[in-house]
């Protein structure tokens, strides 16, 4: 929690008013007490109506002023809390999307939602919570610690002796549930990343009729998560027997020592009850700290996971001094003796990738599933850094490039459609954010989309749900093309982005593309032999090495990785025409 204590520097008056205004109410709250006595020395004691009527006035005051001052104390600590909130999840946020894919590999996409959801929830109540009770509740004990001793010193030992038992009851609780509340929430995390994959993969759930299973399984996560809250559960709620045990010990200690005291003449009626009375503030103290530290476990646990993430540290990065981008007459892409390895992996999946790319040529990359092809996309828009060896850019390092400026280079058509609920207008606009209708239309007609974009009610002004899930595969494919093509960038990567289409579709997209982008360097990554079949230049790849490198009928006749490929997919006619 410390580390996190920077996001209140905005918040420093808040932070302090709110807690003072808590120690004032507390403050009228211990003179109660005292004045208890005198109502009961004086006022009843010799029935002076007068006198006990004063002291009620006092009373009603204390409680009035006690009022105002919580929820002053209330106000300035949800302010607070929720300014501190908003910045951790602000900069949590940040922070997420300066991780490469490498980081998003490693922490899992369901666990980052956990915790700057659930966790950071935990820590901004914790936080709340602090700010209102943490030295509330020590100054009732300490403040009646000390008004006992005024009172009668021989009975404030009984409190000496009581709070020593309170203070080590919860912290022992404290210590014994803080890595219980950890493993609840990992068990969350668990429960999270189920629902999503049973939702974004109910339609394969229910094609291999496995809803009982997914049910069960999920149902095994809850009951595990369930008995995970029972076990912290069983040990904070022994809290509130515990202390009370010891203060109604303490009370009755209390008065039967009050007792003594009141027959030897040494010790007032009142000033028994006071003793009481102070007594139980205490324990009313402790059971608001009860609160506290469940809420305050809670919070610790929780902020142990955000720490987690904020140190994980972005593996790409841009160095101090990049190099403004430009433009080479001479070569647009290429790989030199690179490898990479994915993180936690054994094995390369790329090794030694040699290959040069002349501007405005049309690449074709093929290969078996896992050869790597995506992943020679991704070293290209930098995704990951290479394990060895360097990618270059017009001639430049691509790490010598602000990662901003490298992109705004590259149009990218991932193999997932992934669309934004908006219109479609709005969607085309993540390409370029003043593009005019004119631009985006331009863009559509060579994606192959405008046809569908025409027939939807509103045309660009048609609104796609989250994912785009109201528009076919094909739909969404063609949608993301025409994204990429708005930009017009130097460098466009197809991602097996055309496994969707129909054949006449993906014939029309690679003569539109070939006809009106004139000057731009395209990537086309197929498991079809028809889509990259007349590439200037077809990249074979193996299980990560280059197995061909080549024309489609110098590969065909050189290449058998490429000759099986095209005679699995094509007859003998269709290979040589």
């Amino acid at each position: 929690m410390l580390k996190l204590a920077r996001y209140l520097r905005h918040y420093k008056k808040e932070s302090v008013i709110g807690p003072l205004f808590k120690m004032l109410e507390a403050f009228f709250e211990l003179l109660v007490p005292i004045v208890m006595a005198k109502m009961i020395d004086i006022g009843i004691a010799q029935n002076d109506k007068s006198y006990i009527f004063k002291c009620a006035m006092i009373l009603v005051l204390f409680g009035v002023l006690g009022l105002a001052c919580s929820l002053t104390a209330q106000f300035f600590a949800a302010k607070a809390s929720v300014g501190f909130g908003t910045e951790l999840r602000d900069d949590l946020f940040a922070h997420m999307n300066r991780f490469s894919y490498a980081e998003l590999d490693k922490a899992g996409t369901s666990t980052l939602v956990t915790r700057i959801t659930s966790d950071m929830n935990q820590v901004q109540s914790g936080v709340n919570m602090i700010l209102r009770l943490f030295l509330r509740s020590p100054f009732i004990v300490i403040g009646a610690l000390v008004a006992a001793f005024l009172v009668n010193v021989k009975v404030a030992l009984i409190f000496v002796v009581a709070a020593p038992v309170l203070a080590l009851i919860i912290y022992g609780i404290m210590v014994l549930t803080i890595p219980m509340y950890a493993k609840a929430q990992k068990a969350l995390d668990k429960i999270l990343l189920g629902t999503r994959e049973g939702l974004n993969g109910a339609r394969v759930i229910r094609a291999f009729g496995r809803q009982q299973d997914e049910t069960k399984e999920f149902c095994d996560d809850c009951e595990h998560l369930l008995a995970l809250q029972n076990r912290v559960g069983r040990v904070s709620v022994a809290m509130n027997p515990l202390t009370y045990i010891v203060v109604n010990l303490a009370i009755a200690a209390i008065i039967l020592q009050g007792g003594h005291q009141v027959d030897a003449g040494i010790l007032t009626q009142g000033e028994v009850i006071a003793l009481v009375n102070y007594m139980t503030q205490i324990l009313n103290a402790l059971v608001a700290l009860q609160v506290l530290i469940v809420s305050f476990t809670k919070a610790v646990a929780s902020a142990h996971r955000i720490n987690e993430v904020l140190a994980l540290s972005p593996t790409v990065l841009d160095k101090e001094n990049t190099i403004p981008a430009k433009n080479s007459s001479d070569t647009k892409v290429s790989f030199e003796k690179v490898s990479f390895v994915y993180p936690g992996a054994k094995e390369e999946a790329l090794t030694d990738i040699d290959f040069t790319v002349k501007p405005g040529q049309t690449i074709g990359i093929i290969g078996g599933t896992g050869s790597g092809k995506s992943t020679l996309m991704n070293l290209i828009l930098r995704f990951y850094d290479t394990t060895k060896g360097t990618v270059f850019v017009d001639g430049v390092d691509v790490r010598d490039y602000a990662q901003n400026e490298l992109r705004n280079k590259i149009g990218v058509v991932p193999q997932k459609a992934v669309l934004f609920s908006g219109s479609i207008r709005d969607n085309m606009r993540w390409g370029k954010e003043d593009a005019t209708d004119e631009e985006i239309y331009a863009a559509l007609e060579i994606a192959q989309a405008r046809d569908f974009v025409d027939a939807k009610e509103g045309k660009l002004d048609f609104m796609l749900n989250q994912g785009g899930k109201n528009l076919s595969g094909g739909q969404r494919q063609r949608l993301t093309i025409a994204r990429a093509l708005v930009r017009k960038p130097e460098i466009l990567i197809l991602d097996d982005s055309a496994s969707a289409l129909d054949m006449a579709t993906d014939a029309a997209l690679r003569k539109a593309l070939k006809e009106k982008t004139k000057g731009m360097t395209v990537f086309m990554v197929s498991q079809r032999t028809t889509t990259i079949r007349n590439a200037d230049q077809i990249i074979v790849l193996e299980d990560g090495d280059i197995a061909g490198i080549g024309t489609h009928t110098e590969l065909f006749e050189k290449c058998e990785v490429y000759r099986e490929i095209c005679l699995s997919q094509l007859s003998a006619e269709e290979v040589g025409a």
